[in-house]
């Protein structure tokens, strides 16, 4: 019998070493023993540019111009965005912006006010 813990992921009991890590052949996911099995169910935290921690309703300065696709407008440096909404997806932040609306910003183009 196999002393291996159980999939992370999907619970299954058929787990395999395959050097250093361990894998399971029902759903492909791959895991370090060493690794926290609680860790994927950790909030997620998200950083602006210089690696501050942000958090729902902060404020937020942009670091570059940024370009509204489908537009011709265009987020200048310095714009400050009041009440952020952090989600989940490519881009972290839902924001209202005045002049533009609403938009997603990534949170690498964000620096904390």
């Amino acid at each position: 019998m196999s002393t291996l813990p159980p999939c992370p992921k999907c619970h299954s009991v058929y787990t395999y070493e395959d050097g250093a890590q361990l894998v399971c052949p029902e759903c492909s996911y791959e895991w370090s023993p060493q690794a926290n099995p609680d860790a994927a169910d950790a909030p997620r935290v998200v950083r602006d540019a210089v690696g501050n921690v942000l958090q729902d309703g902060d404020t937020v300065t942009v670091v570059k111009d940024l370009k509204v696709k489908g537009s011709s407008l265009v987020v200048k440096v310095g714009t400050k965005v009041k009440n952020i909404r952090l989600t989940d997806g490519d881009h972290d932040i839902d924001c209202k912006i005045d002049g533009v609306g609403a938009m997603g910003l990534k949170s690498e183009f964000v620096k904390k006010a």
